[in-house]
This record gives C-alpha cells, structure tokens and sequence, in this order.
C-alpha cells in the first residue's frame, strides 16, 4: 500500500465516542471533512439471485408467458408516462395561479404607491408574499421530508448508480417533492421546476411498478413480478425520462438523459419503452393544458418549460458566426465553474452550521425575501423604458416611473417566473433591453442563483443557469450588432441569448443536442458535486487510474462471515443481530474445518433472504416433521421486498435457536467470484458493469477470502496527491 498517497477516515461511529451525526444533517463538532463515504447507505441488489425458486419459475413459464410480461412492461411504462404527465401538469396550472395572484397583488400595490409615495409598503408586500410561499415550502421539506430538498437529480442518479438512497422513491417524497416546488417557484427564488419533475416521475414509476403502496398498506396483487430491485431500476430509468419529457417537452432528450446521465446500466430494450413512457407524458401534459386553457384542439405547447418557437432569421446563422458561437463556451465555461466553486464552499458552509431545520427554514425564508428587495432595487432603480407595442406579451408589465405607453424593461426580467423570463429573452424583439439592464441582471440573478441553489427546498438549477446565459447570450448580441450595423438581421439578441443559454449549461452532453433542436435545454450541473457532498459511495464509469497495481487482496473486507448449507438458526439469528456488522451478504461454504480455515464457497445467501426464512421458520426439524403448512415460494421473498423486517421483530424461541436452516434451495449457488490476485480495475469493471452488490474473493482451490463490497471500491479516488484510500470506520 506504498503507493497510496493519503489515508482519510471513512465517516462511521466511533468506539468511544457514541452515535454521530450523519453527514447529511449536519457536520460533526463543527468540522467537515470533504474526504469520507458515509456508513449510511448501502448497495441495491441489481444482480438477480438465480436459486432454486427462482430457476423452477422461469423454467416453468412458457413462451407466451414472456410475451405477458413484455405486455405488462410497456402498460407500466404507459400508466408511468399518464400519471407523470398529471403531475407535471398540476404543477404548472398550481405555480401559475399562485404567481399571478402574487405577481397581480404586487403590482396593483406598486401603481397605487407610484404616484403618491410609499413604494417601500409594496416592497414590504412582496417579500413577505416570497417569505410566506418559501416558508410553507421549507417546513414542509425540513421538518417532514428532507430528502425532497433540491432537484433530487443527485439521489436519483445515485438510485440508479445501484446506492439504496433511504426514503428517495417513497410516496410521501413524492407529495412533498410536488408541494415544495410549488412553493418554491411561486415564492420567487431563483430556481426551476425541472428537476422535481425527473425525482418525482422517478417515485411514480417506483411506485406503479410494484403494483402496491407501502406508505399506504395497500397491495392491488398485480405487477408482482417485478418486485426486485433489477426490475425496479429499469422503470425508474422511464419515470426519470418521463420527468425530463415532461419538463421540457423532449421525448428523446429525455431517453438520452436516462441513458446518459442517470441509467448506469443499459439495457437495449429499455430504449423504446422509455421513449413510449416519455411520449406519453408530453402527450398528457399537453392534453390537460390545452384543455384548461379553454383550447382542446391545439397540442403546441412542448412541456412544462415553453419556451416557444423561434422565426427563421433567429434559426439561421452565416457561416463565420460559428467561431462566435464557439467561443461562447469560454464566458460559459468561467461562469459555470466559478458557479460551482461558490455553491461547493457555500453548501459546505452550510453542512457545517446551518443543519438544524429551524435554520434551514429560517434560511429559506431570508434568500426570498432578500430575492424580492434585490428585484424591487432593481426595477426601482432602472431608467430602462420601452413603448409598449401592440403585440405586447407581457403578463406583468410594470410602468413605474415610465412615460404613458412605456414599461419597465428591467421589470420583464425580475417581475416574472423564470421560465417567462427566458421565454422574453429569447422572443423580444430588438431593443426590448438596453446593455446596462441586462449586465446589471446577469450580476445580481447569478449572486442569486447561486445562494439558492442547496437550500431546503425543493427546486431545480437548470432555470437559473439558463437564464443567466440568456442574459449574457442577448448582451453579446446587442453589443455585437452596435459595433457591426444596426441593420444586421444576423445577429439577432435573441438568437444570441439562445447560444448563450445553451453555453452556460454546467455540463454538455448528447442529450442536450437533442433537447436544444426541440426548443428546450437541460442542466446536469452541480450534481456531481452534490453527490460527493453527500458522501455517496457513487461508482464511476472507469477504477482510479494508477490503480492496477492493487489486487483484490488489498481491497476485499476479510475476514468474511460464512454460513453453512445447513446452519443452525441460533447462529443466523445471532450473525443478523450483531449490530458492529451489519452485513448483507453472506457466502455459503462446505462445511468448515475445526482449525477455522476457509471453507469452499457454495453459494451466496442475502439478509433479507435469510429474514424471510427466519419469519416463515423453515427448519429442517419442521419440515420433516410436517409442521410447515406449504413449502416457500418466490412469492413469499416479494411480497417481503423491498421494507423488508428487522431481525429484530422476529421472534424465535430457545427451541428454535437449537433446530437447523438448510439453505441449499434459497442460496444463489453460482455467485460471481475472482481469484484474490486479480487486479482493481479488473474487479472495479466486474463489479460496476453487472451491478453487483458482492463479489466473492477465493483463493486457489475456490475456498472463499474475503467479499468485495460497494464501499470497498468507492473507497480508492484520485486526490490532488494521486491515489487515496478512504478507511473505514467500525460501524
């Protein structure tokens, strides 16, 4: 382990210190360390158990009943895309009434007091409206549900990433996570709904997949099938597109970003049922939208975030103005990195001394009223003025101190949702904004932005990023066509203000080609960041580099916990209850020699498995004495999964302590395993391309080592002094 450049502590309980906080509600002693992984989360079981159960079962289906369950995949994926779409749309109709009842009453407030004095009464008015929402929305995330804080993009990756993230899918997530963003967008902070939207259509999809509802107790019998973890995961990757479509009206973006940012294992035949589930979604959401609007018969609007269609000279371009566009990414490229640098400090900041929920509400409540005072200064001090044309589109246009026919062009900007922002930005015509308006904007909304973005509320950041490369794209564009001609129809702001918006995205990806050509644009910024921040043991695409050099032997756990075929249940009870372990998985060996040397493996035996068994009590003794009413079936381990009892809400007598468990029909008998000379990348690539929980290490003759686990990989990163391995700490 010469090599290794410097050891961190892996993030745990201490021997002598008690129970500590975790990491994600707070810092420790009010240090922080950014180097740990967090005990907390464990790994989900992508990798199927191929027992006995499971074999008789597929073995027994035939080849209509494969066809069945095709069907029923694509009718989930179809009743995924409905109900996503549902939400999306109660969402946009809910964040459009609440802000225009606020944006209407601040307005009137505003033309009553400009006339005779007293305008700080309206600037009192629209901070407490931006506190009141922001506040509603904070408690009910800090105090009821805290993992619905932020775009939940972060977790849902991670959901994907194979890390069982407590409590990310759960219905009561899902009723917050909607409640929040709503609260959020209406109370003026500068954040979007897109995000919420690819967390909440992944929670739909979790939910409808299994054809029940934990939170609520209620099993509908159907879907039972697809009550595993691998099943699960492949409709969660639609749920997510289908968030995506429905914010933004791309299905195929949407597709792209499963298969690009979140799905980390692919799988061919998801493509087209993920399209299906997105395209459906976009077609219920603009179906519901239409209908409210009074206009049944037009399907136009593309998604949650409209930003409409753009003319023919802002579509074209010459040919020396793709060095310009080029370029674009270096403005880009300086704002998104120092947008990440502030927000990476200013939530650690935030981890260290602002984790009760009092403060983070308290917190909430202050960025929007601080949102609101900026804008109002904003608008108040502005001299930007512009005659009010007849095809004015303005909701909210505020005169102020204008001229009869004239508004306030700064007003456009601020006074607004950021969505209608953008979609000015983007459409107004030339000379709708002077260049002084739009820097003094780009400043203050990415300040903004920036303190925004990780409060406890439910929001998104692709609004914001978009909106501040709006901002700048059209400053560029109308600076570019002053020092050119006036005349210049190529360079048009709002075309500009659409590369710009595209340039300061965080991240670039495919997807983003395809969501951009269909008028729409995603964000994946900060959320890797986010995930480090979280200590999420998150398993990249490749192992560290300068890794090979580490064998299996250096980074498998040992020594391993091993049951026999036949084991007696005092020790599995005893093994589960230990809670200085808390494994999960456990190698079923031959039977073991006195003088404790390895036994040769024989298969792989789950907790939950081994909890199931425990509940049903199949022991050897009641079998052959036929006390057990029925043998266990597949059905039993399902309608178990996934909240599956503790050990400790089972009971089991002295008696029982002395029968025996035979674990040969339950166990997986062909677990995956490398020898122990086997290299990290070798192990690293198994491990993360079959979405594997654990990986049995043996030696020679197949006797079993150790167990290579999710944190035992995560645990080895490339620091700024090469390789670094995190220790763990005895939880």
């Amino acid at each position: 382990m010469a090599n290794i450049s410097k050891k961190v502590s892996w993030s745990g309980r201490g021997d002598d210190r008690g129970e500590r906080t975790p990491l994600l509600n707070g810092a420790e002693d009010g240090k922080y360390n950014r180097h740990v992984l967090h005990f907390v989360f464990q790994s989900l079981d992508y990798d199927n158990s191929e027992n006995q159960l499971f074999l008789e079962e597929e073995r027994r289906m035939s080849h209509m009943g494969f066809r069945c369950l095709e069907t029923r995949r694509w009718v989930i994926c179809g009743l995924i895309g409905f109900l996503t779409g549902l939400i999306a749309c109660l969402i946009d109709i809910a964040v459009e009434k609440l802000a225009g009842y606020k944006y209407s009453a601040v307005k009137q407030n505003i033309e009553k007091f400009t006339e005779f004095g007293g305008l700080s009464i309206s600037l009192i008015l629209w901070a407490v409206l931006n506190s009141a929402f922001v506040m509603v929305g904070a408690i009910a995330v800090a105090f009821f549900e805290p993992i619905a804080a932020g775009s939940g993009i972060p977790q849902i990756k991670c959901y994907l990433n194979g890390v069982k993230i407590p409590r990310v899918v759960r219905l009561k997530t899902l009723a917050i996570k909607v409640f929040g963003v709503i609260c959020s967008v209406a109370g003026g902070l500068a954040v979007g709904k897109e995000g919420p939207m690819i967390h909440s259509g992944a929670v739909v999809a979790a939910g409808v997949s299994q054809g029940r509802s934990t939170s609520l107790k209620k099993d509908f019998k159907i879907f039972e099938y697809f009550r595993r973890d691998t099943e699960k995961r492949d409709f969660v990757s639609a749920g997510a597109a289908a968030g995506v479509s429905a914010a933004f009206g791309a299905p195929v973006g949407g597709v792209l970003f499963s298969l690009e940012e979140g799905a980390s294992f692919w799988n061919q035949m998801l493509t087209w049922r993920i399209f299906f589930a997105s395209m459906i979604s976009t077609f219920t959401l603009n179906f519901f939208l239409s209908i409210y609007h009074g206009k049944p018969g037009e399907l136009s609007s593309p998604g949650l975030i409209n930003f409409g269609r753009f003319d023919s000279d802002v579509s074209s371009y010459i040919p020396f103005e793709s060095f310009i566009f080029f370029s674009f990414h270096f403005p880009g490229g300086v704002l998104g990195a120092l947008f990440n640098v502030i927000n990476y400090w200013l939530t650690i900041f935030r981890i260290r001394y602002i984790h009760r929920p009092c403060l983070q509400v308290m917190e909430a409540m202050l960025v929007a009223a601080v949102t609101a005072t900026i804008s109002f200064a904003m608008i108040y001090f502005s001299n930007d003025c512009q005659p009010l044309g007849q095809d004015n589109t303005e909701e909210y246009s505020l005169q102020l101190f204008c001229a009869d026919g004239e508004y306030n062009s700064m007003a456009t900007a601020f006074f607004n949702t950021p969505e209608r922002s953008v979609r000015s930005l983007f459409h107004n015509p030339p000379g709708s904004y002077n260049p002084l308006t739009l820097g003094v904007f780009t400043l203050a909304y990415f300040v903004l932005a920036v303190w925004t973005y990780g409060l406890t509320v439910s929001a998104g950041v692709f609004i914001p990023s978009l909106l501040i490369g709006a901002a700048w794209g059209r400053l560029f564009g109308i600076l570019l066509s002053t020092i050119t001609s006036s005349q210049s129809i190529w360079a048009d702001p709002g075309k500009y203000a659409l590369i710009g918006a595209a340039a300061q995205l965080v991240t670039h990806a495919c997807h983003l080609c395809f969501v951009l050509l269909e008028h729409e644009a995603h964000v994946c910024g900060l959320y890797d960041v986010h995930i480090k921040l979280q200590s999420v043991p998150f398993l990249h695409w490749e192992a560290p580099p300068t890794s090979h050099w580490l064998t299996a032997r250096e980074v498998m756990s040992s020594p391993v916990t091993c049951f026999n075929r036949v084991e007696k249940v005092g020790r599995i009870v005893d093994v589960l209850s230990n809670t200085s372990t808390n494994h999960n998985g456990f190698p079923v060996v031959a039977h073991t020699t006195e003088n404790d040397e390895p036994g040769k493996i024989c298969g792989l035996i789950l907790r939950s498995q081994l909890i199931v068994l425990l509940k049903h009590k199949v022991f050897v003794e009641r079998a052959s004495s036929r006390l057990s009413h029925r043998k266990l079936q597949l059905k039993d381990f399902r309608d178990a999964y996934p909240r599956f009892p503790p050990i400790q809400s089972i009971h089991v007598s002295q008696d029982e302590r002395e029968c025996m468990m035979d674990l040969t029909e339950f166990m997986n008998p062909t677990p995956y395993t490398v020898p122990q000379e086997t290299s990290l990348p070798r192990v690293f690539k198994l491990f993360r391309a079959l979405g594997l929980r654990h990986l049995v290490v043996v030696d020679n003759e197949n006797r079993v080592v150790g167990l290579v686990t999710r944190k035992d990989l995560a645990r080895y990163h490339l620091g700024k002094d090469g390789l670094e391995e995190l220790h763990l700490a005895q939880t």
